[in-house]
């Protein structure tokens, strides 16, 4: 009788800590909106907008389990000090610079009419799934076309979405299938791309003029910058702007936010093209993963130029995680993590 009383005892009391430990995902499609929400034990994870007033769909904002947002508010929704370069840069999302000679990456309202037959769209034509559970599920199927509605690729992609104590993820894979034959010609900006809060960039000290493959030009302010303090580790152990044009398994950001520290890895996946992903991690608060664009991360040495024969698809499979914390995630954590993705997604 006392074992018996003692062991309900003991299942009461782990009760709780255990449904702390993977709590419940659900998904809500707001009405009269191409936007669903996504909440996690109640709460607020983030956002998939798909508006055909964006020129491609994103997971926008994002928060931590502990409600603290990690992503840049404009274009969408300014905040006070913040950057306010590269307006294409919204959230989460997956493209490309160069796909049959079409700049699906830098495109946004803030391109002139008389320019917009120079870039891509990809719009959203259906929501094929979305599933509640501990691990969430959102499958969606977009078309990524030129200006007059005219396909080149098909893009099929399933999240899931979870947590665990005080770490979130979100596991992306996303199908392209070719409408017709495709180049994905070798350049620098693609493809898993996130625009961080300005807590998370590195401090820059000067004013830096970036040039995309048209001539226009963004410039990004430095000086003395006393909100930004984010860093950068990958999986081969580069920091802060040296991570940028390097290969690697992984790549985090960390930094203070509030009290805590909050971290955000990117995990590659042995089975896509180009792993290890090189990283396009900039210091003003670009945090991508590109493996089709070699040739300017190698100096010359490597070139990519993909192509994708009519009916053939392609498959990009990507790993984010979100902590916030006493301390960063660990190199030998992320090492594991990217173990268990290779292990667990196919």
């Amino acid at each position: 009788m006392c074992r018996t009383l003692l062991l309900i005892l003991m299942t009461l009391f782990f009760l709780p800590a255990n449904a702390q430990e993977n709590q419940l995902v659900k998904l809500e499609k707001v009405k009269n909106e191409h936007k669903i929400n996504v909440f996690v034990g109640g709460k607020i994870f983030t956002s998939f907008l798909y508006p055909d007033t964006l020129e491609k769909p994103v997971l926008y904002p994002l928060f931590t389990s502990k409600g603290t947002l990690i992503t840049r508010g404009f274009p969408l929704n300014p905040r006070e000090g913040e950057p306010t370069d590269h307006p294409h840069h919204v959230g989460l999302w997956l493209t490309y610079e160069n796909v049959n000679g079409l700049d699906f990456w830098n495109n946004s309202y803030a391109i002139p009419a008389e320019k917009k037959h120079l870039y891509g769209w990809i719009k959203t034509d259906r929501i094929d799934e979305m599933k509640d559970g501990q691990r969430g599920i959102l499958v969606y199927h977009a078309n990524w076309c030129n200006q007059l509605g005219v396909i080149l690729l098909e893009e099929t992609t399933r999240f899931e979405f979870g947590e665990t104590g005080n770490r979130r993820m979100i596991d992306r894979v996303t199908t392209l299938k070719a409408d017709t034959i495709v180049h994905f010609t070798d350049a620098k900006d693609g493809m898993l791309g996130l625009r961080l809060a300005h807590e998370l960039q590195i401090p820059a000290k000067e004013d830096q003029e970036l040039r995309d493959n048209k001539g226009n030009m963004t410039i990004v302010k430095g000086g003395a910058d006393k909100i930004a303090h984010g860093n950068y580790l990958t999986s081969e152990g580069k920091t802060g702007d040296a991570a940028w044009g390097t290969r690697g398994v992984w790549c985090m950001v960390f930094g203070k936010m509030g009290r805590d520290s909050v971290s955000i890895a990117i995990i590659d996946h042995p089975d896509n093209p180009g792993y290890p992903t090189y990283w396009h991690a900039r210091g003003y608060g670009l945090f991508a993963a590109n493996p089709l664009g070699q040739k300017i991360f190698s100096s010359g040495k490597e070139e990519m130029n993909l192509q994708l024969e009519k009916g053939k698809t392609i498959r990009f499979r990507y790993r984010i995680i979100l902590e916030e914390g006493k301390n960063a995630m660990t190199a030998n954590e992320l090492n594991q993590l990217a173990e268990d993705f290779a292990k667990d997604v196919k």
